[in-house]
């Protein structure tokens, strides 16, 4: 619950530091008086987005801050999930707004995005302003609500992914289709691809290996001369190889008398050795080396293929031909295996769609039974609240499965035995959409762990016991560990309130001052004897309203 609210700089307010308190408290005020803009306050602090607009005249910044207890609440995992200090006594929400158009966010001094405020701001304050009563002519709003009485969020969550699953797999067969579609009209050029490459008989590395031959049968005249002239400089008959062999066995014949040319007569017999083997390869290498004019025409008209091929194919290598020729295999596979790849799609999307189906049958038949219980709770609030012949029906039709479920949820409403049930926000008026929705947040209250509630004039177009009785019911929910506030034009539900806040509107030399004061006992009696009389307070005013609040005279 809030404990304690600051605001500072904002629109006419110049600062406020108002504590708060749990249970059911009002807030009541002159229209004008600035109640909008303690609400408005309060929906930055919720994540809401901001207008340097709102801050005061001739300032540069505004602050609004909260302190809130969250002791009762389990919200530990927000805090851990987003790398914030987790306090539960004392969880602070600060929102900064600059004239220079900035705007700044933070939990327990954490600066935070304005998304991860406002997800925090939805477990903590529930606005109920006037607006929200269109809410009840959406269907998924009405949808939700049933879904909150019915704590399914467990099979809520089992059914939407089998049914995400469903509909990968249904997408997955679809694109399935198109490509087999696209591929059988083009199967004709593809094969003819497939065929033209698949002769081609390409082999990975071929291309750089007839390039390199054709290279040395194009010099082979050359090559066989440089390797003849250097054989014959090696292994002729006066060659350097002979001239060695000679020259190493001098060498050696005079180790015995001279033995400082033993390590040169080593090192010549080595090097006659490496010479001589040299030479012999040289030989070899010359022997190989023929030139055949037939067999470079081939190498030639194999290359020249490969060229043509990926000239027309729009690559530089063979292996792109290859993977090329993979991939048209692939395509024809597919082609040719196409009916059963579709039959084993279908039968997979056909076995998600059961267990999607399967699991959305569940979760209707937990709706259905909090339908029932909503519709008998519903008349039992409804009836206190000046609609004696009430009849409220939750309609839950079949409709094609999608992400929420197979249910169509519609709120049916009469307030009069002769009148067939129509949808509420159709037929309802506004006083009577007032109390639907009352009634329904005091449902939810009860499911929803929810420290703040605000409620913003929901009781517009009611008036004495009505009043009253859709007080008692802010004054219950109030009691149930919650803090419930009510911005209320009404003395019968201003009189309820544990704790009585005024706004006001001043004038003064700096301008206009919006301000908010938590009234004592005596002021309180004031307060309401006004909203019961006007600006002119009589002694009866007065003891009626001593009278609504239970004080004795």
């Amino acid at each position: 619950m809030i404990k304690q609210l600051y605001i500072k700089n904002f629109t006419l307010i110049d600062e406020l530091n108002m504590q708060l308190f749990p249970g059911f408290s009002v807030i009541t005020g002159e229209t004008g008086a600035g109640k909008s803009i303690i609400l408005g306050a309060i929906g930055l602090l919720l994540g809401q987005r901001a207008d340097s607009k709102s801050i005061k005249t001739g300032k540069d910044r505004c602050t609004i801050e909260a302190h809130f207890d969250i002791s009762r609440y389990d919200m530990s995992q927000f805090f851990h999930d987003n790398d914030i200090d987790y306090d539960a006594d004392d969880c602070i929400l600060r929102r900064e707004l600059t004239a220079a158009g900035k705007s700044r966010a933070f939990v327990n001094d954490t600066p935070v995005s304005l998304q991860q405020m406002r997800e925090l701001g939805e477990k903590l304050v529930d606005v109920h302003s006037q607006h929200q009563n269109l809410l009840l002519n959406k269907e998924n709003f009405q949808l939700s609500v049933v879904d909150i009485l019915a704590d399914d969020a467990r099979e809520l969550t089992d059914y939407r992914e089998a049914f995400l699953l469903y509909r990968e797999t249904a997408r997955q067969l679809e694109q399935l289709k198109d490509e087999i579609a696209q591929n059988r009209q083009n199967e004709d050029f593809m094969r003819f691809q497939h065929d033209e490459l698949s002769a081609a008989k390409l082999e990975d590395g071929e291309q750089e290996r007839l390039e390199a031959e054709s290279e040395t049968l194009n010099h082979a005249e050359d090559i066989k001369s440089a390797l003849y002239e250097t054989d014959n400089n090696l292994s002729g008959d006066n060659g350097v190889v002979e001239q060695l062999r000679q020259a190493s066995y001098a060498l050696h014949n005079i180790e015995k008398v001279f033995g400082d040319v033993s390590e040169l007569a080593a090192r010549m017999e080595s090097s006659y050795i490496e010479l001589k083997d040299i030479a012999g390869e040289i030989g070899s290498k010359l022997d190989s080396v023929d030139f055949d004019p037939s067999h470079l025409d081939a190498i030639n008209d194999r290359l020249d293929h490969i060229y043509t091929l990926q000239q027309k194919y729009h690559v530089t290598t063979v292996q792109e031909l290859i993977d090329i020729e993979r991939q048209l295999g692939e395509k024809l596979s597919q082609i040719d295996n196409s009916d059963e790849q579709l039959q084993q799609l279908e039968q997979q999307m056909e076995k998600a769609l059961q267990q999607a189906e399967q699991k959305a049958k569940t979760l209707t038949r937990k709706r259905q039974q909090a339908a029932k219980t909503i519709e008998q709770q519903m008349k039992q609030r409804l009836v206190p609240l000046g609609i004696p012949n009430v009849r409220f029906q939750v309609s839950i039709e079949p409709k094609p499965i999608s992400t929420d479920g197979a249910d169509r949820v519609a709120f049916l409403f009469s307030a009069n035995k002769s009148t067939p049930l129509q949808p509420v926000a159709q037929v309802a008026s506004g006083g009577e959409i007032a109390r639907v929705m009352l009634s329904l947040k005091a449902m939810i209250s009860g499911t929803v762990k929810l420290p703040t509630i605000i409620f913003d004039e929901i009781d517009t177009g009611v008036s004495g016991k009505i009043a009253e009785s859709m007080a008692h019911i802010m004054q219950e929910m109030g009691s149930h560990e919650r803090q419930v506030i009510s911005i209320t034009h009404l003395p019968q539900i201003a009189a309820r309130g544990t704790n009585h806040y005024k706004v006001e509107k001043t004038e003064t030399p700096k301008g206009t001052l919006s301000t908010m004061t938590l009234l004592t006992s005596d002021q309180r009696i004031e307060e309401i004897a006004q909203m019961l009389s006007g600006a002119n307070v009589s002694e009866a005013a007065l003891q009626n309203a001593r009278e609504l609040l239970g004080v004795r005279s």
